[in-house]
């Protein structure tokens, strides 16, 4: 078994040496086969067990993935989102549910899995016994991907705005569709007057735009869609400009294909020798015991990361501003505290502190010193700027894992405002992730930015262990455009086999029952759309499909109703503020 006093520092990449066989469901492995492959793993004869990663010194670890329990009726990426409730936060701007034409949860199961191989091998590599056996389930990584909205329908009070339908994109006259941004009311503002709007529909429309992150709609007054209507697209972008908000047109998946560049979804660099200091025995369900995250994160990608870590053992110990967050405020509450912020940050430890302030930064260093793990997403360039970037810390702690989760990590040119929504949009997301018969438009499911702070655990489980087979510090960087690239590779690749990248008109729309929604499988779709289902109730159309052997499930469009769902691998539970807890994605043994 490897130990930080046997480092090697012939190791470039955290997989070195080792190798791995993969059977499983295609749709899941492939995402683990691709990462492992990136890590520096070498892929051997498919294996019995399911995932098997092994070599260099260190014992087997094995992984098994699943769609669901055994029986459940979640056997596919269409039931999965149909039950954790994935289909009707994405339908919430519709109306109505509706399947993700990706396999977003086959795709955050794969980043699942690869985070509990690394953290198994990371155990080791500490000198402890670590779990040898990791299962991860598609129905987790939906209530995980959903936890924020599943948060809020447990709250003490109602939604801070109506949950109606309505959001962008928005058209120019010139049949431009485009995608808005801006965090400031001033600029949201300054740039409908320059338009013309009414000041009414601007007064009304901040407040559900505001709120799209964490509601999944904006239901705006549709005067604004219609301002936007009577202008160019070259106007537009001058308002843009004047106000300080941002307009990114959307690209297609084409346009994505030709500048795809193949790199990689994180980057790692090792940074000064600086070998950690022994750690106590690790537990085998919590592989980072003993070890210290210090989070400096904001709303989702980065403190979404920090939970991960938490959850495999890590103390996290999260940098807030003089106040603590505002957003521990954001309605609805438990207990007094956001339902949404408690669904990323419950069980942090945290500490107030003002990076504007020398004498602050001075402890974040301090405090820096004394982590394993550094993790933040502030604003590209803030950290070089206040000096506390990698090469900063790493001069106090030569042993840090320095981890920065960003929006598009320098790899496009005249990148817009790196947020979930506008990444969607540059990166042809939001045509991806509806079918042939529906206008692209990026999701208000907040997509990337769950599926980037995945992500970024999974590259800082691979910089630890880096670190701890070479003695070296270790710099990570991951992105949502990373994220985008993972969830995109399947459609990018029909598209460079001459096949049309988009799913087909209908593709994972549930049917209307006369007290819900069911969902086919992917592989039944085409067969349920020969039966009249009109004026059946939900359990007796169900009945009806499974008893000529087709395979659907109820849509769960209360998202309240998970807490007790017969069809789930694991209990929804409540935390001390008796706000929804999701099971942890992976179980380990």
């Amino acid at each position: 078994m490897a130990s930080p006093a046997t480092t090697d520092t012939a190791v470039r990449r955290p997989l070195d040496g080792l190798g791995f066989g993969i059977a499983g469901p295609r749709a899941v492995t492939r995402v683990v086969a691709d990462h492992l492959r990136r890590l520096g793993g070498r892929p051997r004869e498919p294996h019995s067990e399911g995932i098997v990663l092994a070599g260099a010194g260190f014992a087997p670890v094995t992984a098994r993935t699943a769609w669901g329990a055994r029986g459940s009726g979640i056997e596919d990426e269409a039931t999965a989102q149909a039950v954790t409730g994935v289909m009707a936060v994405h339908g919430r701007r519709h109306g109505a549910p509706r399947g993700l034409g990706v396999d977003y949860l086959a795709t955050a199961t794969g980043v699942l899995t690869t985070q509990g191989l690394l953290a198994a091998l990371v155990a080791q590599a500490r000198g402890g016994d670590g779990p040898r056996h990791v299962t991860t389930t598609a129905d987790r990584a939906g209530l995980l991907a959903v936890s924020q909205y599943l948060a809020a329908s447990g709250a003490d009070e109602p939604e801070a705005v109506e949950l109606e339908p309505g959001g962008p994109p928005f058209t120019s006259a010139d049949g431009t569709v485009f995608e808005l941004e801006t965090l400031d009311p001033g600029a949201w503002a300054d740039f409908w007057r320059a338009l013309g709007a009414p000041g009414e529909a601007i007064r009304a429309g901040w407040r559900p735009f505001q709120f799209r992150y964490a509601t999944a709609c904006a239901p705006f007054p549709e005067v604004l869609h219609r301002t936007t209507r009577t202008h160019s697209l070259a106007r537009i972008r001058q308002a843009a400009t004047s106000s300080g908000a941002e307009v990114c047109p959307l690209r297609t998946l084409a346009e994505r294909a030709k500048e795809d560049d193949g790199a990689d979804p994180w980057s790692l660099r090792r940074l000064r020798p600086g070998a950690p200091a022994a750690t106590r025995p690790v537990s085998p369900t919590r592989p980072l015991e003993g070890l210290t995250v210090l989070e400096a994160g904001r709303r989702i990608q980065a403190p979404l990361a920090a939970h991960l870590l938490g959850l495999l053992g890590a103390r996290v110990i999260r940098v807030e501003p003089p106040g603590g967050d505002p957003l521990r405020g954001m309605p609805p509450s438990c207990s007094g505290v956001s339902a949404r912020w408690l669904a990323l940050n419950r069980g942090k430890e945290a500490v107030e502190i003002d990076i504007k302030s020398p004498g602050d930064r001075r402890r974040l260093r301090e405090l820096a010193a004394d982590a394993d793990v550094f993790l933040h997403n502030w604003a590209p360039g803030k950290a070089a700027e206040l000096r506390l970037d990698a090469e900063h810390l790493a001069a106090a702690n030569p042993a840090l894992v320095y981890a920065y989760t960003g929006g598009w990590a320098d790899r496009i040119e005249d990148a817009p405002m790196g947020t979930d929504f506008m990444v969607q949009a540059r990166t042809g997301v939001g045509e991806a992730v509806h079918p042939a018969d529906e206008p692209p438009a990026p999701s208000l499911m907040t997509l990337l930015d769950v599926l980037g702070g995945l992500h970024g655990a999974e590259a800082v489980l691979a910089g630890l262990f880096l670190r701890e087979r070479t003695g070296h510090g270790v710099r990570v960087d991951s992105s949502l455009l990373g994220a985008a690239d993972t969830l995109l590779a399947p459609a990018l690749e029909r598209l460079r086999r001459g096949h049309a990248p988009r799913p087909p008109a209908g593709f994972r729309h549930p049917l209307r029952t006369s007290d819900g929604w069911i969902a086919p499988s992917d592989s039944c779709a085409a067969a349920v759309s020969a039966y009249d289902l009109t004026g059946m109730c939900t359990e007796d159309a169900l009945h009806q499909l499974r008893s000529h052997g087709l395979t659907a499930t109820a849509v769960t469009t209360d998202l309240s109703d998970l807490d007790h769902h017969p069809s789930l691998s694991g209990p929804i539970g409540r935390d001390a503020h008796g706000a929804p807890a999701v099971p942890d994605p992976w179980s380990l043994a």
